[in-house]
């Protein structure tokens, strides 16, 4: 993992796409590509506001309708562009992919429980939490590499992604990751840069506590 170096104070501020159809439903998305309801769209709007009063230097984001929407959103209101990674895509997930969080336990129900108690798990035969934070942390790395000193870069991504990269970027080990709770539609958390690397400074901030509707509860 690279290290972040000491002292400059830079932030990572790692933002949750919109509310979808299929976060209603509870329904695993993964790597589908599904499009932020109005109230998405909506919260994504609020929670621009928020942020941009941070004045970012830099927005980097999965190529998803959700997340690209959601940072679109950011783009209008500070003029930056966005940078799309496919890297920053939430965990692919295969046969669980389109089900319900009723239909994965009734069909998948060891598996996950497995996953639940922190073991390296194939959910529907997709990616381990691992591979996604090894796609995902370096990306974001050297978009943070780039910032001035004191600089802030949004990353707009996906729950499941952006709790295995925090957890690499701290340097838990894999089977504490799931001791970070999910994000919330269109809160975030942020990271700030210390002596020692990256500190979590905030976990799913931007709004009073709302329901964690997605593939990471």
């Amino acid at each position: 993992m690279s290290t972040a170096k000491g002292g400059t104070g830079r932030r990572i501020v790692l933002w949750r796409h919109g509310q979808t159809s299929w976060n209603l439903e509870r329904r695993f998305q993964g790597s589908t590509d599904i499009e932020l309801t109005e109230a998405g769209i909506h919260q994504a709007r609020r929670a621009a506001r928020l942020l941009a009063a941070l004045r970012p230097d830099a927005i980097v984001a999965s190529d998803l309708k959700r997340t690209a929407a959601t940072a679109a959103e950011l783009a209008a209101l500070t003029g930056l562009p966005v940078a799309h990674d496919a890297a920053l895509r939430e965990t692919y997930a295969g046969e669980w992919q389109g089900l319900t969080h009723e239909e994965i336990v009734a069909r998948y129900g060891e598996q996950y429980a497995a996953w639940k108690r922190g073991e390296p798990v194939r959910r529907g035969g997709g990616e381990l939490e691992t591979e996604v934070a090894d796609r995902a942390a370096p990306v974001i790395l050297e978009h943070a590499d780039k910032l001035p000193q004191d600089g802030t870069l949004v990353v707009v991504s996906h729950g499941g992604t952006i709790r295995t990269a925090i957890g690499r970027l701290l340097g838990l080990e894999p089977h504490h990751w799931e001791g970070l709770g999910g994000l919330s539609n269109c809160s975030w958390s942020v990271l700030g840069e210390g002596a020692r690397g990256w500190r979590l400074l905030e976990h799913n901030a931007g709004s009073l506590p709302e329901p964690v509707l997605g593939d990471d509860t």
